[in-house]
């Protein structure tokens, strides 16, 4: 019975857990902002290929 008393009173898998949580927010909040910022470099990206297009320094 002291086993168990002091395998629930362990907390040293708790700090663990904390950091599992952590990184999970940080990369869930990474690809967050690379799936927003992400629409924007595609059309940015679009207009300096259209405009280098129509200079004639760049042709697909």
């Amino acid at each position: 019975m002291k086993m168990f008393n002091k395998f629930f009173q362990d907390e040293s898998g708790a700090v663990t857990v904390d950091w599992v949580v952590l990184t999970a927010a940080i990369v869930g909040l990474g690809i967050a902002v690379l799936t927003s910022v992400s629409g924007g470099t595609t059309t940015l990206a679009d207009s300096i290929s259209g405009e280098l297009s129509t200079m004639g320094i760049y042709s697909h």
